[in-house]
């Protein structure tokens, strides 16, 4: 089973950054598609984590769906650490996720 180290984050957070950053509204299923992915590309390269992480599909222990914004796997061909980060990497994610607990492991779908 494979797992990625990261934070979840939700499908809106990811569409309200593209909004913030200029992209317009959603009109089709493509522009939401292309919402969620100019809001993960955004946040990742201004907290300076972009070129060391993925941006992959989880599942939480609940059954529910999250993008994960990756740090590590347990699959070496995923081209991924295997190994927990150490916190300075990301420290800047962190803050502009807002969140105070450290990444955790989910299992990919």
């Amino acid at each position: 089973m494979v797992k990625y180290y990261g934070y979840l984050v939700r499908d809106s957070w990811l569409k309200q950054r593209a909004l913030d950053v200029g992209h317009p509204p959603a009109k089709t299923p493509e522009d939401t598609s292309n919402m969620i992915l100019l809001g993960s590309r955004d946040v990742m390269a201004r907290t300076g984590v972009l070129a060391y992480t993925s941006f992959r599909r989880v599942k939480n222990p609940k059954g529910k769906y999250f993008w994960c914004i990756a740090f590590a796997c347990n699959d070496p061909w995923e081209q991924l650490p295997t190994h927990v980060p150490p916190e300075e990497k990301y420290k800047a994610l962190k803050e502009a996720l807002g969140r105070e607990d450290p990444p955790r492991w989910y299992r990919a779908i």
